[in-house]
Order: C-alpha cells, then structure tokens, then sequence
C-alpha cells in the first residue's frame, strides 16, 4: 500500500464520471435536452478502441465526434460507450473506453473537460467512483507544481461560510 492517496487520478475518474453521466441522458429516452450536444475527442488507437480499419487510417492518432442530431444505439457501459455516427453517408459502430477520451464539450453551455489519458489499467481496474483499492493498485501520475501563492499555508483562512470563491484573487497578476 503507499502513502499517496492518488487526487490526480481520482480527479480524472471524476471527470470520466461527469462524461458518462451525460451520456447516460443523452442515451435516455427523452435524449438531449435543449440545445446539448457534445464533441468527444479521445485516442483512436487507444487499448479497447474498436472501430472500422479505413477510420482508424484517416485518424491514426486522434478523432473527434459529434453527439447531436444524427446518433444510434447509444450505450453507456461501466467503462466505455458505444455509439452509431454516420461518417459520409454510412452507418458505423465505434465502441470507445472513457480511458481513451481526451476532450469532452458541450458546445451550448460552454463546458469544456481536458482529460489525461488513462491507462490500459485505468479502463480494466479505476472504478469511475474512484474505488480507492484501485486508485491504489493504480502507478504513479506526475502532477504539476501548485504556485507558491496557492501552496501558502491555508490555516491562515478562515472558516468556510459556505460561499463560493473564485481562486483568481489569490493568483499574482
């Protein structure tokens, strides 16, 4: 067992968590509401990626799709959903792991996650709730280094009241 309790990749699977569960609405029956629609971006030759070979050679390293008007059977599983797109006029079946995601956006509210590729591992083993048994077993992930303002003591604030409070302030200009 180690010492690291593992935030970066518990914050991952918590963005992974936020994805799937926006696509389990749109894969409901009443579908996206609104004007919803996303663009998901992931790693075509990602481990578990399945899709058609002539895709894969038009998109060797990365491939974006659309999720709004004109999707099929979309199913969301615990670790990877699999959708129908059309692609110039014929139906094709792409079966993606959240592993293998690397953007998800939501156009119409300006929602925007960057997520850090996982692993093999990470689709097998990292329970989207974050099991910490799993976050464990998982490697270590480099972090950035936090700015020496944002790294300063936080004993010194007082306690929370509860309102939300924008990090910017305590940034250097």
């Amino acid at each position: 067992m180690t010492d690291d309790i593992g935030y970066q990749a518990l914050f991952q699977a918590a963005k992974r968590g936020v994805m799937k569960e926006a696509l389990k609405i749109a894969a409901s029956d009443n579908g996206l509401p609104g004007n919803h629609h996303f663009y998901i971006s992931f790693r075509t030759r990602a481990p578990g990626v399945k899709m058609a070979e002539h895709l894969l050679s038009r998109f060797p390293e990365e491939m974006t799709i659309v999720v709004q008007h004109q999707y099929w059977d979309l199913e969301v599983g615990d670790n990877h959903f699999e959708v129908v797109l059309q692609f110039s006029g014929v139906p094709q079946h792409l079966e993606i792991p959240y592993a293998a995601v690397t953007r998800f956006l939501d156009p119409s509210v300006e929602f925007v996650m960057e997520i850090e590729p996982g692993t093999a591992r990470t689709a097998e083993t990292l329970d989207i709730a974050g099991e910490r048994e799993a976050i464990a077993a998982e490697a270590p992930v480099e972090t950035a280094q936090a700015d020496d303002a944002e790294a300063e003591d936080q004993s010194s604030l007082p306690a929370s009241d509860g309102t939300v409070v924008s990090l910017d302030q305590f940034r250097r200009k």
